[in-house]
């Protein structure tokens, strides 16, 4: 830009002396904002202290969800019991005492316990109803609840297999059935016709040879 007259120049001398003194102030400005965050980080470090850091910690790796326990032992223990397989067609009539309940009472066993089982003497420890339930599940029910009862500990039992009344011809069906099912199980020691008080004609009371119980 050019000046023609004295006028213009001192016009542009004048604008020129602006435009510096407008740069002068801007780095003035500069200057003081840098010392201002110098003074504010100094500040800040002498507050807060020495910066350490953090320790980065190893992360143990996630372990896959183990699969849910499955009772093998029971699976095992049951496979057994159905192993050992009760038969329909065994003949118990000539192995029954020939008393007013038909009792049963294994060789060496004497009459007395069979007389405190029908008095009640031995204390009922556990029970099985069979009432309404089919051939195969009754005997399969009734052959694992004396395969329990016995890895239990217990002794004496009581089987409930119904007094027929709601049977064609109000007959017990699994009353004979459950007399020939016991005598197979060699965990049945004797058993006898439970008092009136205890399910009388509908139940019987179980003895269960001595067992290991389970730990």
């Amino acid at each position: 830009m050019k000046a023609r007259t004295l006028a213009e120049l001192g016009t542009l001398k004048q604008a020129l002396q602006a435009a510096q003194r407008e740069a002068v102030r801007g780095a003035e400005l500069a200057r003081e904002r840098l010392a201002r965050e110098q003074r504010e980080h100094d500040l800040f470090a002498l507050t807060v202290g020495a910066v350490v850091p953090l320790r980065v910690v190893a992360r143990a790796p996630r372990r896959a969800p183990r699969p849910a326990a499955t009772a093998r032992q029971r699976e095992r223990d049951e496979a057994a019991v159905m192993h050992e397989a009760i038969s329909d067609e065994f003949d118990v009539e000539s192995l029954l005492d020939t008393d007013e309940g038909l009792s049963f009472r294994r060789p060496g066993i004497g009459v007395e316990v069979v007389r405190k089982l029908r008095r009640g003497v031995w204390a009922i420890q556990a029970q099985l109803d069979l009432h309404g339930l089919r051939r195969d599940e009754a005997r399969e029910r009734l052959a694992l609840f004396v395969h329990d009862a016995r890895r239990s500990g217990l002794r004496c039992v009581r089987v409930v297999h119904g007094k027929g009344n709601g049977s064609p011809g109000r007959e017990p069906v699994l009353k004979s059935r459950v007399k020939a099912w016991l005598v197979q199980k060699n965990e049945v020691i004797a058993f006898a016709q439970a008092r009136a008080s205890d399910g009388g004609t509908g139940a019987l009371l179980v003895l269960l040879g001595p067992g290991q119980p389970r730990r």
